[in-house]
């Protein structure tokens, strides 16, 4: 039977892909393996597709600042890639997929030292991870969503420029079922707020020190993050840590979306022709990646950006000002010209490229 090794984690954003291919592959009767963290949240995720067998390595932090963290991590990273050689020694997985994160660095690398050398890796954001860029050497095909990420990387040859992969999991939400989780009405328009899988607390707190007056004149579904729940319960306010099968439910009924700016995320909002109010990461806080897909989406007119040092300050102006012109928001989504693929079509690239 012919075998995949997915590998990706820490954050949903490096999880989401991988949910989506794994079961066409299973479907055409590979058999597949999955390599994650101890700690992330690939496992939890990962146990929800059936069939898929899930190894757990250690994996340490790649971080790009000094931290007394990085002697530590310096022998955790060699101690991923032994124990990640071990199964792929083991399962001998004939193709390896990576999504990045942390722990797919020993994962590919451990594939490369153990002789596979169909491993394929996928970038979301404009440049690449610091994983996946260390990674970069050991693969055959490097999938992006933005064109312009081949010029951030050593081997622009390698790279195949594919668009957003966009999955139909958002796809045919029911605004009034998500009505009906949070207990809203239909008199007031909705704002959702998107903290991420890990949460986002400066956001969290400007919700929360803004939730009276956004309350005036919208109703609120908060998405803070897991092991971010924050004491408020109130009327018109609904809190959720983490939501998977729900999300396109709650997307559905919402006006305007306030998020971070991975990625992922707001071309799954573009897709849904849902209006965005970005905070990026600070710069401290990342490579600036964020900072880049916000702006992008800026310039096109498909969103607004609030520095994430200013969201408590200017968040109700903004999400006013959003509001009142989400129908031009809306229009230049609709009118918008942007390549993307499908889970279904990136599964059938590796398939045929790997002559599998």
């Amino acid at each position: 039977m012919t075998k995949i090794l997915f590998t990706g984690g820490g954050t949903a954003g490096h999880v989401t892909l991988n949910l989506g291919l794994m079961p066409l592959f299973r479907e055409a009767g590979w058999e597949v393996i999955y390599i994650g963290s101890k700690t992330g949240i690939e496992n939890e995720l990962v146990r929800r597709i059936s069939g898929v067998r899930l190894y757990q390595i250690t994996t340490g932090k790649l971080r790009r600042y000094f931290s007394w963290e990085n002697f530590k991590d310096a022998l955790r990273v060699p101690a991923g890639i032994v124990q990640a050689f071990k199964i792929i020694r083991r399962e001998k997985p004939d193709v390896i997929f990576s999504k990045g994160g942390f722990v797919s660095f020993p994962v590919v690398v451990a594939g490369w030292l153990a002789g596979c050398r169909k491993i394929y890796m996928h970038e979301s954001d404009v440049t690449p991870g610091l994983a996946n860029r260390m990674s970069l050497p050991f693969v055959k095909t490097f999938f992006t969503t933005f064109e312009e990420t081949s010029k951030h990387v050593s081997k622009p040859q390698k790279v195949k420029y594919v668009g957003p992969v966009l999955t139909d999991r958002l796809f045919g939400g029911d605004a009034q079922k998500g009505r009906d989780m949070c207990y809203f009405t239909e008199v007031k328009p909705v704002i959702l707020f998107v903290g991420g899988s890990l949460g986002a607390k400066s956001l969290n707190n400007a919700v929360l020190k803004n939730l009276e007056a956004l309350l005036e004149k919208y109703q609120i579904i908060h998405i803070c993050g897991k092991g971010q729940s924050l004491k408020a319960r109130c009327k018109n306010y609904m809190q959720f840590e983490f939501v998977d099968r729900e999300f396109k439910d709650l997307l559905a009924l919402a006006d305007v979306v306030v998020s971070r700016s991975g990625s992922n995320a707001i071309f799954e909002f573009l897709s849904l022709k849902k209006p965005m109010l970005l905070v990026p990461l600070p710069s401290g806080s990342s490579r600036g990646e964020q900072a880049l897909n916000a702006q992008s989406f800026k310039d096109k007119g498909f969103a607004e950006i609030v520095k994430d040092d200013e969201v408590t300050q200017k968040l109700v102006s903004a999400v006013d000002e959003m509001f009142a012109h989400k129908d031009e928001y809306v229009a230049n989504m609709e009118k918008a010209e942007w390549q993307h693929t499908s889970n279904q079509e990136l599964y059938e690239y590796i398939r045929n490229d790997t002559n599998l």
